[in-house]
């Protein structure tokens, strides 16, 4: 027994469980709008872009965080704006802006002296999370998650039928750009605990297995907490019996319960079709 609560004695890992714990409800409520609204490579996008924000940040001696919301949202404007004036698609755009991004960012941090690890924001330290992170990514947690529970219908319908939701009234700008805050914001509170490459994981993979369990969009959002919560925790456990990095191992952990969830559909969908023959 003793052996089993061993993690939970090392006051870094006890930061590392509450730096999961926070971040798992947000990402995993964004996943599911971004699954529905088929926005997977925006976040990819934006998570990416972030990297000279933060090298310039450091530069200007501000957070790096401020940075990093600032470029997010840059990307997602410029991504826009680029869409709404040319006649390449949305995801080539995307694609562009983010690798364009990214290449900047990179030549940056080569061509500045800076303290910074860049192994750690890009793959996150999950492990070296301090009170800080923890209070920064709590109040991005708790403002971001308080914003897509009040207005999840909305969303949801605007995700669904951009159409559809301006017909009824709402101000489809405003969800648009919100929602493109909301995915910024919650990128930034991932920054310690996965970093940027793997962020994009917990903003697909959670809505994605949840959308194989259920068809109500109510109990998807419910299923994507509950899977992301349980996972990261079980990831950073896991990490430190085996010895492996814990953003990683969470990663894993979701593609394998992703898989599970495929199969689980399919066998399912098939045996429902004999009975109908």
């Amino acid at each position: 027994m003793d052996q089993l609560l061993f993690p939970f004695m090392f006051p870094f890992m006890q930061n590392a469980f509450w730096i999961c714990a926070i971040v798992a409800v947000p990402t995993a409520l964004l996943s599911c709008f971004l699954v529905l609204k088929g926005w997977a490579l925006m976040g990819d996008a934006i998570s990416h872009a972030v990297l000279p924000g933060i090298v310039l940040a450091y530069i200007a001696g501000i957070p790096l965080i401020i940075g990093a919301f600032l470029a997010g949202m840059g990307c997602a404007v410029a991504t826009g704006y680029l869409a709404e004036n040319s006649r390449v698609k949305q995801d080539t755009l995307m694609g562009v802006v983010f690798s364009g991004m990214f290449g900047v960012g990179l030549l940056l941090y080569t061509s500045v002296e800076t303290n910074a690890h860049l192994d750690h924001i890009l793959f996150g330290n999950i492990l070296g999370v301090h009170a800080e992170d923890l209070w920064t990514a709590g109040l991005i947690a708790a403002l971001t998650t308080l914003a897509m529970a009040v207005k999840w219908k909305d969303l949801m319908l605007h995700a669904f039928d951009p159409a559809q939701a301006r017909a009824a009234g709402l101000n489809v700008t405003l969800l648009h750009y919100g929602l493109l805050t909301i995915l910024s914001l919650v990128i930034v509170a991932t920054l310690s605990a996965t970093g940027l490459i793997l962020a994009i994981g917990l903003l697909i993979a959670p809505g994605a297995i949840a959308f194989l369990i259920t068809k109500r969009f109510g109990v998807m959002l419910v299923v994507a907490v509950v899977v992301n919560v349980i996972s990261m925790l079980a990831g950073t456990y896991l990490s430190f019996f085996i010895d492996s990095a814990p953003a990683p191992t969470i990663i894993l952990i979701l593609t394998a319960v992703f898989i599970i969830a495929l199969v689980a559909r399919r066998l399912t969908d098939a045996r429902q079709q004999r009975q109908m023959l």
